[in-house]
């Protein structure tokens, strides 16, 4: 029996620390979404579906007390980092074209046409981060938690 009950922990610690670990982000590929700067794991907060990252307090206390205000930015590092997966156009709400996709600042986005990939591809940078990542084209886009592998 004790046999029995040593090996049903060692399991349960085993799958464990797989469960956690297929959670990781890659924290050396994510940038503070207020600063730009490297961020560090332990400089977090929850978001959506996910957390986002800071590389200091300061930053991390920006986000907290005005979170709405860089919701395009979180948005981004959340689809950046792979912690969320796209399920529609963000601009019609139209089913995904495998072959319209552009990629920006690290994140991948699927467009229903090339005519809603021509769109966003002639936007600056700027009109960028808060059409295709603010929170109207995140609803629209149908981002989720991804599905960890």
């Amino acid at each position: 029996m004790k046999t029995f009950v040593a090996s049903a922990f060692a399991f349960i610690v085993a799958f464990s620390a797989v469960s956690v670990y297929a959670e990781k982000i890659d924290i050396a590929k994510v940038k503070c979404l207020i600063s730009g700067a490297a961020a560090k794991e332990d400089k977090a907060a929850d978001w959506k579906d996910g957390k986002v990252y800071f590389c200091c307090g300061n930053c991390q206390k920006k986000f907290t007390d005005d979170s709405k205000a860089f919701a395009a930015k979180a948005n981004h590092q959340l689809i950046a980092s792979g912690q969320v997966s796209q399920g529609a156009c963000p601009f019609s709400g139209g089913e995904l074209n495998k072959d319209a996709s552009i990629e920006f600042k690290g994140a991948k986005i699927g467009f229903c046409c090339n005519n809603c990939k021509g769109k966003a591809e002639k936007m600056s940078d700027d009109d960028k981060v808060e059409k295709l990542f603010g929170d109207a084209a995140y609803e629209k886009a149908k981002f989720a938690k991804a599905d960890k592998k």
